[in-house]
């Protein structure tokens, strides 16, 4: 009977499990669709700008320009962006597998620093041999706005100064529902071609002098990118635990059911037991 009382017991915690894990999917569901919005709605913003910037830049021959400077990759920064929370599947563990492989490779050649983005990350590399040079953690998803914004500056300072070659980010894309892309950005320089101009083109009009402003518009590309590359892994995050938190609901259901049906086949042989035994002592008694 004990046994039986167990049995019971863990199909009421696994019930309990799935209401839990129910919850957490009708949340990130909310989350994700609210991500995968402005996601959609900015993306012809965030893929049209570096071209009208670049093109801008074309204009002038701005080629000293210290964004636009290559140099060899001596020194790099790298900035990995994971989430704050866990129970979304393999999203963080995938990211930080290719951020070790490509720090890894990096650091033959270069010297590298770290920029963490969200507590996974930032746990990884506190045991890493690969220091930090500034981290960002709880609740990344409610201050996107001031985090890019905090980057663009730190950025701006280190590349212009040549404190560092080349500015890297490694991030997940979003993509679809079933799976995000990872991906690795190199923010700065930015690869632009200066040569010529296209024909039939015709020279814009500059209200201010043309090299403020497209200084302006440069570190404005520079924070909108920013920008991109964080609500982009945001609904990813989002979409991968929805799924996640789907899966445990479904294995849960099908947990559940086994148990149940192992709960019936213990009370039915336990019943079969009883009628073979009053049975058994009605022929004696006879």
């Amino acid at each position: 009977m004990s046994t039986l009382i167990d049995l019971r017991r863990r199909i009421q915690s696994v019930r309990n499990s799935q209401q839990v894990t129910q919850a957490m999917k009708t949340v990130a569901t909310s989350r994700y669709r609210r991500a995968q919005r402005v996601v959609v709605a900015r993306r012809p913003f965030w893929h049209i700008f570096p071209e009208v910037a670049i093109s801008l830049t074309r204009e002038l021959n701005l080629a000293e320009h210290p964004y636009l400077q290559v140099r060899p990759e001596k020194k790099l920064l790298v900035t990995v962006i994971t989430s704050d929370k866990g129970l979304c599947g393999a999203f963080n563990s995938n990211l930080l597998t290719m951020a070790a492989g490509f720090l890894g490779e990096k650091e033959k050649d270069s010297q590298l620093a770290i920029i963490p983005i969200g507590k996974k990350a930032v746990n990884f590399f506190k045991a890493s041999r690969w220091p930090v040079a500034v981290s960002y953690s709880d609740g990344v998803e409610k201050k996107i706005s001031a985090i890019s914004q905090s980057l663009n500056q730190y950025f701006d300072y280190e590349f212009t100064r040549q404190n560092f070659d080349a500015i890297y980010v490694l991030y997940n894309e979003f993509r679809s529902i079933v799976a995000p892309r990872l991906t690795v950005t190199r923010l700065l320089p930015l690869a632009a071609d200066l040569s010529g101009q296209p024909a039939g083109h015709l020279e814009p009009l500059w209200e201010q002098e043309a090299s403020i402003m497209i200084n302006y518009l440069l570190k404005f590309y520079l924070q909108t990118q920013l920008e991109h590359l964080l609500f982009e892994s945001q609904a990813a995050e989002q979409a991968a635990r929805m799924m996640a938190m789907e899966n445990a609901t479904r294995n849960a259901e099908e947990l559940i059911s086994d148990l149940v049906l192992l709960l019936n086949k213990m009370r039915q042989a336990a019943i079969t037991k009883e009628l073979l035994e009053i049975q058994t002592t009605v022929e004696a008694l006879q």
